[in-house]
């Protein structure tokens, strides 16, 4: 006989106040991401960013955390700026919209604090994470940080990667893009018929492997992709020696671009020749400013 199928409650996103709960935080980066007390972020430091200033914002099933944001408040180019170092859903709970949901209400809280700016950065060889933050949310980047907290940490998204290399994006809250991007998320796959024609910078070739197109042709156009398999994690799983690989051949495309003045603007789900993979589109001659506007 099949079991019943669990009835789902509704989840309640809300701000995270007592201790107990921001303790809670602690576990759930112990089981979402494998960390060890050394490498997650106490409740102490919750406390004490909380009070000033920062956004600490939970999803909660009755009484029972199953995710959380959790930003610091910074200082970028000038303004004020809340930088999202944590956000985490419980296995269980990962196709339930809540990351978005969680998004949504630090964009909020952020509004009203008159800040209107939200970083944080992300694994550019995670390809699901990469079609949330541009697709859905609408970000935009223009720096890629090597190995950015070092060779490798206790979590098991570090492991046979190459490096916790992160693409830093910044998220424009109250720009005509993202609005539009709130209003219309990206879900088709596949590349606008103007993209079509571009040289990936590295594309998926056969084996999965990574291959490198040269350089100069590559970057005397006005845009330019770069392609990431979409499995990084069996990769580095099953083929560790080439998830690696990837690791140093998207590095080299991202940081060559970056330096000769593109800007990350979008990212496409492919799936050509039953070859799934990703595409990061960067254009050039564009800055973020170009997108302050409303």
């Amino acid at each position: 006989m099949t079991p019943p199928k669990r009835e789902e409650r509704p989840i309640v996103i809300r701000d995270i106040e007592r201790i107990s709960e921001m303790r809670d935080v602690e576990e759930l980066q112990k089981e979402v991401w494998g960390m060890s007390d050394r490498d997650i972020v106490p409740s102490t430091q919750l406390v004490a960013a909380k009070a000033a200033g920062g956004v600490l914002i939970g999803a909660f099933e009755g009484d029972r955390m199953v995710g959380f944001v959790y930003g610091f408040v910074g200082y970028e180019r000038g303004a004020l700026s809340v930088h999202s170092h944590m956000l985490a859903v419980r296995p269980a709970y990962q196709n339930r919209q809540l990351g978005y949901r969680l998004k949504l209400a630090q964009r909020d809280r952020a509004l009203e604090q008159g800040i209107a700016r939200i970083t944080w950065t992300f694994d550019p060889l995670q390809s699901l994470n990469a079609h949330f933050n541009f697709g859905k949310l609408g970000v935009l980047a223009d720096e890629y940080k090597v190995n950015f907290y070092g060779e490798e940490t206790s979590s098991f998204l570090h492991r046979n990667i190459g490096g916790t290399d992160r693409l830093w994006v910044t998220w424009l809250l109250d720009s005509r893009r993202v609005k539009e991007r709130l209003e219309h998320p990206i879900t088709e796959k596949g590349l606008p018929g103007e993209w079509e024609a571009l040289l990936p910078l590295v594309r998926v070739g056969s084996d999965d492997a990574p291959v490198r197109s040269d350089l100069a042709e590559s970057l005397a156009r006005d845009a330019v992709l770069i392609e990431i398999p979409a499995h990084i994690r069996q990769l580095q799983r099953d083929r560790p020696s080439l998830a690696a690989e990837w690791r140093q051949a998207t590095r080299w495309a991202f940081t060559e671009a970056l330096a000769a003045g593109y800007l990350v603007q979008e990212f496409y789900r492919l799936a050509e020749r039953d070859r799934p993979r990703g595409a990061y589109l960067l254009v050039a001659g564009k800055t973020l400013e170009d997108f302050l506007e409303n």
